[in-house]
């Protein structure tokens, strides 16, 4: 098994925001519930990184917003990882479990594009997952008072891609 899915921060708590909406919220669950099958399909692992705030806050373990968005939640035996931090494996088991699985690769989907997906894509690559993919129409982030949604990503894809990812749309995404 040489690639998996990750799945970051896609919590209740993203689509909770009433005065700041998730930008494509609908189209981004669509495309990873279309990811997950894919992924399901071919065998390779399904792994969500769930965020956890120490604060009180959306993010705080077992408040109500802090669990995965219904609409992808994972099964029993897909994996779930916790983070305290931006980086999916700062503090983590991931690398761990990525290594015991095999795991070569990773397509790369979910919220929010500047911050856990940017320093996860980063991170990644510099822990030797060089073909990594960042899904294109499977990542989102709000509205920040410098830029717009639309405008962060394009941005951040625009740094990303062609150096710490791949950059595919979720129909063009296969595994192996």
């Amino acid at each position: 098994m040489t690639t998996a899915l990750l799945i970051i921060d896609m919590q209740i708590a993203l689509f909770s925001y009433e005065n700041e909406p998730l930008y494509r919220d609908e189209q981004v669950l669509d495309n990873i519930r279309v990811l997950i099958e894919k992924a399901r399909r071919a065998g390779s692992p399904v792994i969500y990184v769930q965020h956890c705030s120490l604060e009180d806050d959306e993010f705080r373990e077992g408040c109500e917003t802090w669990p995965i968005h219904p609409r992808i939640a994972p099964l029993e035996d897909d994996t779930i990882v916790k983070k305290y931090s931006w980086d999916a494996f700062h503090g983590t088991p991931l690398q761990e479990y990525l290594q015991k699985l095999g795991v070569q690769n990773l397509v790369i989907a979910g919220g929010q594009t500047e911050f856990c997906l940017d320093t996860t894509c980063r991170r990644a690559y510099s822990m030797g997952y060089k073909n990594n993919i960042l899904v294109q129409d499977a990542h989102t982030t709000l509205d920040s008072k410098l830029m717009t949604a639309p405008q962060i990503i394009a941005h951040h894809e625009h740094v990303l891609g062609g150096r710490f990812v791949k950059l595919q749309p979720a129909s063009e995404v296969a595994f192996s």
